[in-house]
């Protein structure tokens, strides 16, 4: 998994667990703009691209994913577009939308995207997807649990289903903003 010092996608078609961060951990998702294009561009590559999602949550600065893809596509190059195209949408975003931070946040943007010579323009997420492949149920559920507690260890909300913008409310079966999420089937535990 270890590419220097980046955990990256390997099998094309394996199961991961993925945190996309913005660049500089800039707390681009605090506006619901922003947390939209990431969900509208989610169900795109779901509905087009058989991207499929089994866990998510935005959070500020990042987001987690437990996501694989069917044979015909690779989950890097849907990962790799969906950093691209959402990076467009967020600039774009910032420059049309009420933003208070919009000339901070494009000189961040700018800035990141000459640092990093490879990026045009504007670079949002930063490189890379620390991507941890899921190798086994009770691993996957570690990470699906890690994924849903993460805004009630950040002190947002009390009990993780109140989290808008995560999956935590699909698992209990509760109205979502991204209701195309595939809801894994929790382990049996075994009781002695």
């Amino acid at each position: 998994m270890l590419s220097g010092n980046k955990l990256t996608i390997k099998k094309p078609q394996g199961s991961y667990y993925l945190t996309l961060t913005i660049v500089g951990w800039v707390d681009i998702f605090t506006r619901e703009c922003y947390q939209k294009i990431i969900i509208e561009t989610l169900q795109y590559y779901i509905k087009n691209k058989t991207l499929h999602v089994y866990s998510y949550c935005i959070m500020s600065n990042h987001i987690h994913l437990i996501v694989n893809v069917d044979m015909e596509f690779s989950l890097s190059d849907i990962i790799r577009d969906f950093k691209k195209y959402t990076s467009r949408k967020i600039v774009e975003t910032i420059r049309t939308e009420p933003e208070s931070r919009r000339e901070w946040l494009l000189k961040h943007f700018e800035t990141a995207a000459i640092i990093h010579s490879k990026t045009k323009n504007h670079k949002v997420w930063q490189d890379g997807n620390h991507a941890i492949e899921l190798y086994n149920e009770r691993f996957t559920w570690t990470k699906v649990q890690y994924i849903h507690q993460n805004p009630v260890r950040a002190g947002l909300v009390t009990s993780a289903e109140f989290w808008k913008y995560s999956s935590a409310s699909n698992y209990q079966e509760m109205i979502s903003v991204f209701p195309e999420i595939y809801r894994l089937t929790p382990p049996l535990t075994i009781v002695k």
